[in-house]
This record gives structure tokens, sequence and C-alpha cells, in this order.
């Protein structure tokens, strides 16, 4: 139905910096902050400018800017300042592992022993690369056994922004013939789900409905989806999924009235075990009492905002990886499990980086 959508391309990097389009605006304004430093990139995470996939492309641009900045130090300064920038990148959203594991991928690169730092950015560089392409294929092949769960004419109900899982899973099911539907939640404070995933599904050729976060339990009452789909930032090995707060809600009262409920992740944590490996990120209170930078609650109204929630297995039909389809407490068999190579989303772009 459509090209790639404009939110699958939006981390860059230009020749002396990293660009990265600003999700807090987007679809209003298509702004892109531009980051000169690997710490201007920590903080552009931080403060959200990007979001779901997003920060792992920003965290292996980051490290690539961040080799540059050291290229004329020695071999060892050059790879002891690309540890710590790395750390910086990992500390910036502690409840994804996507941002660890993106670092960790290409902090290999600093492993193996470099004539100059000059060579060492050049390796950071194909290593940034070559994760980022690895993860696009991933989600193409996760977003095919996703498609394989929804029936020719499925309602989608969708919470906050599923980005590359979203979008490869669409992109499969258009493939294979299949008609959608989608009702959207709006995902508060940053709206997500109503400025990034329905805007993605109209650039997709869909006309989402759209649907505040308090509303699920009656949607799904009335009928007005017959599937739930969200992706997961984390899986623990127990089957638990932890993703944008208000998952929990949606599990609860998919569960109540009978409708499947589908969780998507490229693969689950091998360091999580259980729940109480995972740390739910807490962030400041007073996000929550605005909305696109307005406030809207009244002054001397205290917020609180706890930014991921965890979903018990009992409450999960299954959970999609790359690997194939699970029940929650199977998921740990996604690493035993035989498999096919990853076919690429859609072909990987020219530039160094770009996301």
């Amino acid at each position: 139905m459509s090209d790639v959508p404009v939110l699958a391309d939006s981390v860059r990097i230009t020749g002396d910096a990293v660009e990265i389009l600003d999700r807090r605006v987007y679809p209003f304004e298509v702004r892109w902050v531009r980051c000169a430093t690997s710490e201007k990139v920590a903080v552009a995470i931080e403060q959200m400018v990007t979001q779901s996939s997003g920060p792992l492309f920003a965290a292996t641009a980051g490290l690539v800017l961040a080799a540059r900045e050291a290229r004329h130090e020695p071999p060892e300064a050059a790879a002891a300042y690309l540890r710590g920038a790395g750390a910086r990148l990992v500390a910036t959203r502690p409840t994804n592992n996507h941002i660890r594991d993106a670092v960790q991928g290409v902090l290999e690169a600093v492993d193996e022993e470099w004539s100059s730092g000059e060579e060492l950015a050049e390796a950071v560089t194909e290593a940034a690369r070559a994760h980022d392409a690895a993860y696009r294929a991933r989600s193409a092949t996760l977003g095919r056994h996703a498609a394989g769960l929804l029936g020719d004419g499925a309602r989608v109900l969708t919470h906050c922004w599923a980005d590359a899982f979203l979008v490869a899973t669409v992109l499969a099911a258009q493939e294979s013939g299949k008609q959608l539907e989608f009702v959207c939640t709006e995902t508060r404070p940053y709206l997500q789900g109503a400025r990034l995933t329905a805007a993605t599904l109209v650039e997709m050729g869909y006309r989402p409905t759209l649907i505040t976060d308090g509303m699920v339990a009656t949607a799904l009452a009335e009928g007005l989806a017959d599937v739930a789909l969200t992706a997961a930032d984390r899986v623990t090995l127990d089957g638990h999924v932890v993703n944008k707060v208000g998952t929990l809600g949606v599990a609860l009262a998919a569960n109540a009235f009978g409708v499947p409920y589908h969780a998507l992740i490229d693969a689950p944590d091998p360091q999580a075990r259980t729940i109480e490996d995972v740390v739910i990120e807490r962030r400041d209170g007073d996000e929550v009492l605005h909305v696109l930078g307005r406030r809207t609650a009244a002054e001397g109204v205290t917020g609180y905002y706890p930014a991921f929630d965890a979903t018990p297995p009992r409450l999960v039909t299954s959970i999609v990886t790359e690997h194939g389809v699970y029940e929650p407490s199977r998921v740990a068999d996604h690493f035993t499990t035989d498999y096919p190579p990853a076919v690429p989303l859609y072909p990987a772009p020219d530039d160094p980086k770009e996301s």
C-alpha cells in the first residue's frame, strides 16, 4: 500500500553530527534535533526526542560520533573514551535492553587491537551499520510471524508506538493480501499512539480509530477490536512483558473480554530471568501534568509517572520473536529454536547511519 513510513528513518549521521527526528512534535512538525557530540545524543534520548526502537539507532549513531571525537587519540585512550560514551548511553533509559545490547554489540569492535584511533573509528562505524541492519532484519522476520496470527479482516488494538515491529507486521500482512483495521490508544503523556502509531498507519494506507487510554476496556467490551497487539520493551525468560505503562491495563481488559493479546519482541532478554531483574524507569511526575508542552493540571497537583509496567504471563496469549510464536511460559525456547535466516525489512540505506 505504501512506501517506508517517515518514522522508520529517524536517525541519521551527517559529516559532523547525529540528527534525530524529533518525535515529540511529529507529525505536526518534521524537525530534526542536531547532536554535535555523543553527550548530546544521550541527552536527546533522555528528553524523549526519540522513543521505542529510535534510541537503539541513536545509541549506535552516538557511538560512531564518540569514536570520531576520539579518533586523534592513541588507540587505548580512544577505546576508553568509547566505553565511557557507551556507559552513558546505556544509562539513559534503563528499562529497554535494546540500548544495552546495541552498545555491547558495537563495543565488541573495541576488543581488537587497532593501530590508531582513526582505524578504530572506522571499525565502530562499520559495526554500528551492521548492528542496525541486523535489527531491521530481525524485525522483518518477527513481523512475518506476527502477521500470521492476524486473520483477514482482523481489527487490531495497539498501545503506544511499536515502531519497527508494527511496520514489519503491517507490511507482512499487506504482502499476504490481508485487510486489517486498527484501533490506537492515544498513550499519555506523550501521545505516541495518536501522533506516531496512528500517523504511521495513515502513511501506510489505513484509517485507524483513535481512543483515549481509559477507553480500552469499553472498546473491547463493545467489540471494537478482536485482537490486541503491542511491542515489548523487554520480555523476561519467565514470560513477563514489560512495555509502556498502560499495557497491563490492555492485557487485563483483553483477558476479561476474551480477546487474545500478543506481544512483539525480537528476543527475550537472557539477562532477565524474572521481573525482579528489570528496572522500571520512573520519570519526573511533572511530565504527566503537561501535554505537548502545555500544562493540563491545576497548580498544586503532583504527578506520578512509572514509564513502564509489567504484564504477568497469565495475561499474555503469545509472545512473538524473530524465531516464532511462543506461549509465555516457553519463551526461553527462543534460544533453542531452529529458524531460517532473517530477511531485511527494506533495503539498508547507503548512508553510514539512517534509521
